[in-house]
């Protein structure tokens, strides 16, 4: 069984543009969708859709809509209840795959559903292969809840990931080595904000086929404590850095149509790969195979596994 957490999930509203987003001007859209969303659900959906046990924990309010659609989705789940609705995100993808997101901050979350998460986590995590702790804190949580749920379930022997950005991942890290995950993803943007590093260097020399900064900086934080490092590149693919070793991955050639979802999808891959025994350059392919197919999807649209296409992701050891 594989768990997820999503503090602060979101209906995600996409709207699809025919042309280039013009700030200030009046655009028709040529599609909408709305989908379950928030990291953790958005992981929770993907290993779903690949028929592996997954049940998604989070808090909602009875009857809210969100709950609706996990329901049609037929996806497991456990809420907290609270009293406010789940926030909605609006996403905006132009054609070339340009995707712009307005996320809302989500409902206060207060110290008693604090408290309830926290149960329900260890509860559903006692028989639990992996627990996925994924997306922004909502207002009332404290910023070094990841950290504190990583001490709570290091006893119970489940693998914990962790997809996060901005304080929490700060705080995350300032609990290094003794909160440290199993697996982190970070972007280029939250590599650098761990390492020091420059986002937009990394980007550039992986795409110019050179992931060893962005493979440098990963060891960084597997020498910290991270057991292990997936950092997503965009198009230029992914590294995963253990204390094994370092490798690259290179996606096949896609038509970008959205980028939402990508670095969840990215998670699950990974994830479903180690339940299955895959060893680390595996793993990484399956978690690249999984990214790739997401950002070639419309909206908010997450990859089954007839969609995925591993036999075109190649990976290389990287010194």
């Amino acid at each position: 069984m594989i768990i997820t957490l999503t503090a602060n999930p979101s209906l995600d509203r996409t709207a699809s543009l025919d042309v280039e987003l013009v700030r200030g001007g009046v655009h028709r859209v040529v599609g909408v969708s709305v989908e379950p969303g928030g990291k953790g659900v958005n992981v929770a959906r993907a290993i779903h859709y690949a028929g592996q046990p997954v049940r998604a924990l989070l808090p909602a309010a009875r009857r809210d809509p969100m709950l609706t659609a996990l329901d049609e989705i037929e996806l497991p789940y456990r809420t907290v209840e609270v009293a406010e609705g789940v926030r909605t995100n609006i996403t905006l993808t132009e054609p070339d795959g340009t995707t712009t997101k307005l996320n809302e901050p989500g409902p206060l979350l207060g110290e008693a559903a604090i408290a309830q998460l926290e149960a329900l986590l260890v509860e559903e995590c006692r028989t639990a292969q992996w627990a996925v702790l994924s997306g922004s804190l909502p207002p009332g949580a404290p910023v070094d809840w990841y950290a504190r749920l990583i001490r709570l379930l290091r006893p119970l022997g489940c693998l914990v990931a962790v997809d996060t950005s901005d304080a929490p991942l700060a705080a995350l890290a300032d609990a290094f080595p003794d909160a440290a995950p199993d697996l982190l993803k970070p972007n280029p943007e939250e590599l650098a904000q761990l390492t020091g590093a420059d986002a937009l260097e990394l980007e550039a020399a992986a795409k110019a086929g050179d992931p060893s900064a962005a493979v440098r900086a990963a060891r960084s934080l597997v020498d910290a404590g991270v057991t292990a490092v997936l950092g997503t590149l965009g198009a230029s693919g992914a590294v995963l850095v253990t204390g094994e070793g370092a490798w690259h991955a290179v996606p096949p050639r896609i038509k970008p149509k959205s980028t939402v979802g990508a670095g969840d999808s990215s998670v699950a891959g990974y994830v479903l790969a180690h339940t299955r025994g895959a060893d680390a350059p595996e793993r990484l392919r399956t978690a690249v195979a999984y990214g790739s197919a997401a950002a070639s999807l419309a909206g908010s649209a997450l990859p089954r596994p007839d969609q995925l296409n591993i036999t075109d992701v190649i990976v290389h050891v990287v010194g």
